[in-house]
């Protein structure tokens, strides 16, 4: 199984379109495939420019088309009012065995490198947004992968997601598919 993951869209139409894309492609060569976004997923926040291509119901109506291999976390900037609109469940951090280790899935504004989840042990990863830049730490054996953003970014930094396969962690630039961090797991 292939696992794209990405966070921070903030309304933004055309970086989700972009992210899609490279489930799209993958769904070609790979058996099966499913997405996770780790939240805020439609508002833009208020300290926040409109990001490109700004436009929270197309941004919901591809991800209710897209309802059957997506999983969505709530973040910091996601509200009961977003869950009006979604045919999907917008759910709370979670974790799932992967490979003999544990993987779980956060916003990161309650869990990251200086907050880390409950039950986190050597071997495990934690992949995280909120931040909106790519990042990598390792701390006590665990690894922590802020997988940046795909609507909003640092002016110095550029949108990227991750991919989880069977044997790596890659995190990517969205255009251009530069590798901005590689790992194996």
């Amino acid at each position: 199984m292939k696992l794209f993951i990405g966070s921070d869209v903030h309304g933004s139409e055309a970086n989700l379109i972009r992210f899609f894309q490279k489930v799209d492609d993958a769904l070609a060569h790979e058996k099966e495939v499913k997405a996770v976004l780790l939240g805020d997923i439609y508002n833009h926040g208020p300290r926040n420019p409109f990001p490109e291509g700004y436009a929270p119901m197309r941004v919901a109506k591809l991800l209710n088309d897209a309802m059957s291999f997506i999983t969505v976390i709530k973040g910091n900037c996601d509200s009961e009012v977003d869950q009006m609109i979604s045919n999907f469940p917008i759910i709370g951090d979670f974790s799932t065995e992967w490979q003999g280790r544990t993987v779980f899935f956060t916003h990161g504004h309650k869990c990251n490198p200086d907050l880390p989840p409950v039950g986190a042990k050597s071997g495990d990863i934690v992949f995280y947004g909120h931040f909106h830049r790519a990042a990598f730490t390792e701390r006590d054996g665990v690894r922590y992968v802020c997988v940046g953003a795909l609507g909003l970014c640092p002016e110095d930094a550029e949108r990227s997601y991750a991919v989880l396969d069977d044997g790596n962690v890659t995190v990517k630039t969205l255009e251009g598919d530069k590798t901005l961090i590689e790992f194996a797991i």
